[in-house]
């Protein structure tokens, strides 16, 4: 509502992605107090990434822009939340994606990146390195949502290879896409919660949160710098960069997940 005064001009914009996030909090919040099964959840994400999705579509006239943000939204709501195990990771790493953004987006853009940075760093002393709040899923889902409409404002306003706004939360991505996959592949219920997610590995077999949650900030910093740097190259270093750092990403992932489960 303050951004639709401040800039009138936007007030529609901004005011139809504040209705997709409460849908998102709303629904996060109503879980956290009475947990709900998994089809209800998913149809109020799935609203919320159609409204992202529309609003792109709107700003752009682009379809396939529009589909993908949509996509974005529903993906990012879920990553965010299934990545919020352990003290710390979720914040920092939407920490390290908003400054990434805020590099990449010209001004006035810009602002909303460095807002959402503020906004979590504010919060991080209270979950890490001990956690003394927690965000639940109200916390995560919106998180979630509030990056996804950052990679879709850099999406439509912007001439940045698209690999580089997908390098900021590659790390996330790659955890979550892959454990994702690989439970679908050994015909397990994917859609019910478990701890098989790397960062989950890892603390189970005692690696502290700190550990794990600077780690994945050690990557998804080195990524976010590269996406800056390929960002003043022409397009196609653009994606060729973003090509390599998810495969870097992918091997880096395999690798130790293996050493995680080597015995001793």
């Amino acid at each position: 509502m303050l951004g639709g005064i401040w800039l009138p001009q936007a007030a529609l914009t901004l005011t139809a992605f504040a209705l997709g996030l409460l849908l998102v909090a709303g629904i996060g919040w109503w879980d956290d107090h009475k947990p709900l099964p998994a089809l209800p959840r998913l149809f109020i994400h799935l609203l919320a990434g159609l409204l992202l999705g529309w609003l792109v579509w709107q700003g752009t006239g682009s379809l396939w822009k529009a589909l993908l943000c949509a996509l974005l939204g529903v993906s990012l709501i879920n990553i965010w939340n299934f990545m919020d195990g352990i003290n710390g990771l979720a914040s920092t790493q939407a920490i390290i994606v908003g400054i990434g953004v805020g590099l990449l987006l010209p001004a006035p853009y810009a602002l909303a990146a460095w807002s959402l940075v503020a906004g979590c760093a504010g919060f991080l002393p209270f979950n890490f390195p001990r956690a003394r709040i927690f965000m639940g899923d109200v916390g995560s889902g919106a998180l979630g949502y509030l990056v996804a409409g950052l990679l879709a404002l850099g999406i439509s306003v912007t001439d940045v290879a698209l690999p580089l706004w997908l390098m900021l939360p590659t790390a996330f991505f790659i955890d979550a896409g892959l454990t994702l996959l690989g439970r679908m592949a050994r015909g397990e219920s994917w859609m019910q919660a478990h701890t098989q997610h790397l960062y989950q590995v890892w603390v189970k077999n005692e690696r502290s949160h700190v550990f794990v949650t600077f780690l994945y900030a050690l990557f998804s910093i080195v990524g976010a710098i590269l996406a800056a740097l390929f960002s003043g190259l022409p397009p196609e270093w653009g994606w060729a960069g973003g090509v390599t750092w998810v495969a870097v990403g992918t091997a880096a992932w395999f690798l130790l997940r293996a050493r995680a489960y080597q015995p001793g």
